[in-house]
């Protein structure tokens, strides 16, 4: 591994201290080098907020004149946001050199950043750990590119590939250490999504305990809005919570939940009260969520699969057997790929990606 890769996985590493914080924008470090010592670091820790490549010149308390810079995103110049673009600031700066891992997608950056840098006489070297950085901002590139949010399922079975043991009975599978990888996601998506019947039969809260961070906004798929009114994660006023649902359904419910302060979404139905997920899925996108975590249940899950709209699939293997039962989704044939294997305490956690 060369020097420039080792800098920028240092990059990665201090970028992701904005994880949770920074969407729908990516996760940016930045470290400036000078004399073949790192002189300054800095990231971008919350949306709205300065970014990375400015934070790391500030928090320098030597001269960054003559020095090198590095950062996993291409540094913005375009004016349509919150924040001073990064661009003028490294050329006023006398950065001489900017090493980047990523050319940023968004079409009021792509490619301009750089060629800025370069008519201010800046070097500019590309493409380091060019995958690595696509995966650390999956979330940010899917959403830019798309306008779709990042879709992940978690989804926890027996050994012998069911979910629960009936469709209408709560089973919990998976260990202590699973529910804290499964708490440690929630805090850095931005929400969580589930169905009616997973409200009405586990009654979830659907927050970070487990460890400290913060808590996603909660997204219920209730066609009918036949939720409990009662659950939980209607009543604690811990997180945004939305519920989405037919627009010819039953006002008076509608209501109810908008008397606990609940948003209501209505989507036009295809059919009584069938909902599309692409139109779910765009209204989602325009609430500037760009990543989202399913978890259940069944029903949701085939719907995300069938319509080719999870990116990612967290499957989290107990070693129980439930002999029979409500078998979780096949996705045998969905052009999902294993990526990755590992133990989790008992479980065993398999990682898939849309191929």
């Amino acid at each position: 591994m060369n020097t420039d890769e080792l800098y920028m996985i240092r990059c990665f590493e201090i970028a992701m201290n904005g994880a949770g914080h920074v969407s729908p924008n990516p996760m940016v470090g930045a470290v400036i080098v000078k004399n073949n010592q790192v002189i300054s670091t800095g990231y971008h820790s919350k949306y709205g907020e300065v970014h990375a490549e400015v934070n790391a010149i500030k928090n320098s308390k030597e001269n960054v004149n003559g020095s090198v810079l590095y950062c996993n995103l291409e540094p913005c110049i375009h004016l349509n946001k919150q924040t001073p673009p990064c661009v003028p600031s490294i050329i006023s700066s006398g950065i001489k050199k900017v090493v980047i891992s990523n050319i940023d997608p968004n079409p009021f950056v792509s490619g301009k950043g750089i060629q800025e840098l370069i008519s201010n006489s800046i070097e500019v070297i590309t493409g380091v750990l060019e995958e690595e950085g696509k995966e650390l901002n999956k979330f940010f590139f899917k959403y830019i590119k798309t306008g779709l949010p990042y879709v992940t399922l978690k989804i926890a079975s027996s050994s012998d590939g069911n979910i629960s043991r009936s469709r209408n009975e709560q089973t919990w599978l998976t260990s202590h250490d699973s529910q804290i990888f499964v708490h440690q996601k929630r805090s850095i998506y931005d929400a969580i999504l589930i169905g009616a019947n997973t409200v009405n039969v586990d009654n979830p809260e659907l927050t970070v305990r487990e460890i400290k961070g913060r808590n996603p906004v909660r997204i219920i798929l209730d066609g009918n809005f036949s939720s409990s009114i009662n659950s939980k994660l209607f009543n604690d006023k811990k997180s945004r919570t939305i519920i989405i649902g037919s627009s010819i359904a039953n006002e008076k419910k509608k209501n109810e939940f908008r008397d606990l302060g609940i948003e209501v979404i209505e989507i036009e139905p295809e059919n009584e009260s069938k909902l599309n997920l692409m139109s779910i899925m765009e209204k989602i996108s325009e609430l500037k969520i760009a990543s989202l975590l399913v978890e259940g249940g069944g029903e949701v899950f085939t719907q995300f699969i069938n319509n080719n709209l999870a990116d990612e699939i967290f499957l989290l293997e107990a070693p129980i057997k439930l002999e029979s039962g409500y078998k979780m989704p096949s996705f045998e044939y969905a052009n999902y790929v294993l990526k990755q294997k590992e133990k989790i305490g008992k479980d065993l956690l398999s990682v898939y990606k849309k191929s």
